[in-house]
Order: C-alpha cells, then sequence, then structure tokens
C-alpha cells in the first residue's frame, strides 16, 4: 500500500491541532452552566474512550498482554494524563480565558528541559536557552497584570497544574510501548481516567455537579448533551486519532511542529464562539511562547534525553490534552 504523501499527513496535523484547540471554547459554556470540570472531564474522558475503543482492540490484534505489560503506563496515564491534566485545564479556564490557560499549559517542554537540565547537570544548548528565555518573557507578558485585566490568580495556578500534568504526560507516553498501540494507549488511558474521576466524584472528594438543560452552544442554544457529544468525540476521539495518523506519516518531530497550530486554534476558537479576546501584550506574549518552543524542538539531544522527555505518543507527535 502506497504510504500517503507529506501534504497529506500535514493536513492530518492540521486536523488534530485544530479539534485539539476546539475543547476548551466548547467546553466553558457547559462549565458556565453549573457542571464541575470533574464531572465535564468524566463525560469528555469515556466517550474520547469508547469512541476510540473499536479502534484500540482492532490495533491489539488479540494481544492482550500487550495492554498488561503497559498496565503501569496506562494507568498513569489515565491519572496524570486524563483525569489530572484535564481536570486542572477545565478549573483552570472556568477563571481565565480559554486563550491564556491554553499558553500556560503550553510551556510544559519548558518544565521538562530544567528537569533534564537538573537530571544532567549540562547546560542546555544555545537554542534550547534562547527558546527558554523567549518563552518565559512571552509567559510574563501573558499573566502579568497589564496583560489582561484582572487575571485570577487561582486560575493562573489551576493552569500551571495542566502545565505540570501536561509535562508528565509527556513523559509517560514517550517510555517504550512494550507493544501497546499508541491508538490503544489513549483509548484504554482515557476510560480508565474517565471511570476513576467518575469514582472519585461519586465519593464526594472532588466537586461532581451536572445540569441537564439548555447550553450555549455556536451562538444558540442545544441540549447539555450536545457540547459534550461533540467535546468527547471531534475534540478527543478525532483529534487522538488524527494526531496518531499524523505522527506515523509525518514523525513525531514534524508533527509536533504542525502542533504549534494548536494554540492559535485555541484562541481563535475562544474568540469567535465566547468573545474572549486577547490583549495586545498577551498576543505578544503568546507569540513568544510558541516561538520559543518551536527553538526548543529544534534542539536534538545527542543523548536522547531531551528528545525522550519531549516526545508525546509513540509515534504520535501532537501536544494532546486539553
Amino acid at each position: 500500500m502506497k504510504r500517503p504523501s507529506m501534504t497529506v499527513g500535514l493536513a492530518i496535523a492540521v486536523v488534530a491541532a485544530l479539534t485539539f484547540g476546539t475543547s476548551g471554547a466548547f467546553i466553558k459554556p457547559v462549565l458556565e452552566a453549573g457542571w464541575s470540570p470533574a464531572a465535564a472531564v468524566t463525560v469528555r474522558a469515556l466517550v474520547g474512550g469508547i469512541v476510540l475503543a473499536p479502534f484500540a482492540i482492532v490495533s491489539l490484534r488479540g494481544s492482550w498482554a500487550a495492554l498488561w505489560r503497559a498496565r503501569w503506563r496506562v494507568t498513569l496515564m489515565a491519572l496524570i494524563g486524563v483525569a489530572g491534566t484535564q481536570l486542572a485545564y477545565f478549573a483552570a479556564i472556568q477563571r481565565i480565558p480559554v486563550g491564556t490557560a491554553v499558553l500556560i499549559e503550553y510551556l510544559s517542554p519548558l518544565l521538562l528541559v530544567v528537569v533534564v537540565w537538573a537530571r544532567s547537570r549540562k547546560l542546555p544548548k544555545a537554542v534550547v536557552l534562547i527558546g527558554s528565555v523567549l518563552a518565559l518573557v512571552g509567559i510574563v507578558l501573558v499573566v502579568s497584570p497589564g496583560g489582561a485585566v484582572a487575571l485570577d490568580p487561582i486560575g493562573i495556578m489551576l493552569a500551571l497544574a495542566a502545565m505540570v500534568g501536561c509535562a508528565i504526560y509527556y513523559v509517560v507516553a514517550a517510555r517504550p510501548s512494550d507493544g501497546l498501540p499508541p491508538v490503544a494507549l489513549a483509548a484504554f488511558g482515557l476510560l480508565l481516567g474517565g471511570l476513576l474521576l467518575g469514582i472519585i466524584g461519586a465519593t464526594g472528594l472532588v466537586a461532581f455537579t451536572a445540569t441537564f438543560g439548555e447550553v450555549g452552544f455556536l451562538g444558540a442554544t442545544a441540549p447539555w448533551w450536545v457540547p459534550l457529544a461533540f467535546v468527547g468525540i471531534v475534540s478527543t476521539a478525532i483529534a487522538y486519532a488524527a494526531g496518531i495518523t499524523a505522527g506515523e506519516i509525518l514523525g513525531s518531530r514534524i508533527a509536533s511542529f504542525a502542533g504549534q497550530l494548536e494554540v492559535v486554534a485555541a484562541a481563535v476558537f475562544a474568540w469567535l464562539l465566547l468573545g474572549e479576546t486577547l490583549s495586545i501584550p498577551q498576543i505578544i506574549g503568546g507569540a513568544l511562547i510558541v516561538a520559543g518552543i518551536v527553538f526548543v524542538r529544534l534542539e536534538k539531544s545527542t543523548a536522547g534525553e531531551l528528545d525522550a522527555a519531549l516526545e508525546p505518543f509513540e509515534p504520535m507527535g501532537l501536544p494532546s490534552r486539553v
């Protein structure tokens, strides 16, 4: 079978970035209607996992032992990559604009640079240092008092928590697969994460509330399940599937560059659907953050440790998450 062209791969990568970028703008009206972040994440994860499950089962080809060998990896993915990161992100966008939360979370590769630096005690190369400085200046512009009106400090802290979770997600996802296909890791991680968060919510350890009336959707109103289904199917299942496919065609490094579009997409969707705008300093800061991450990703670590920390799913190459 002929391998798809680079153009096709890039087109699919753009689809992945755009669909990932829709989640914040489409879920925020649900949260404003009375859904708690935990309830919204639970539904999103379960819907996405159910949609991906048939593809995961086919990809396993009966090799359920691979799933058992990767049980701790799947569990960490469920707890950190799905439940923890998405819960923090959804809680953050209740308090601060979607674009701001995404920009903060998108700093996760820089956190990995710091961790690798601390562990190896080797000064990062110039391109990494330049990228890190650009991104740090950018985040100062994004969250500074002059960057927006009354940014909620709790919202910023929650976005930072999502950044930490996303960084851990990258490391977990980049570990040896033990024969577990990427789509299976995504599907079972989503299913387990949704189930665990639902159980935690049922015990009352986290707020777990839902309303079942009309919510805002595409400038009008719709039943509560419509935006949740959209986020579960489009922003989760289709986004993961497109990201995995793009990574297989392009390779993880090229696909990750295409994934830079996700930040822009999230901000644009929030502007179009929610009326959230970024100030001029925030736009400049966002551009610096994206440029900084590009610089960091340009560096190919000779030891391979930085690459291992920054690579998402193998062979998936797009940021995942939100």
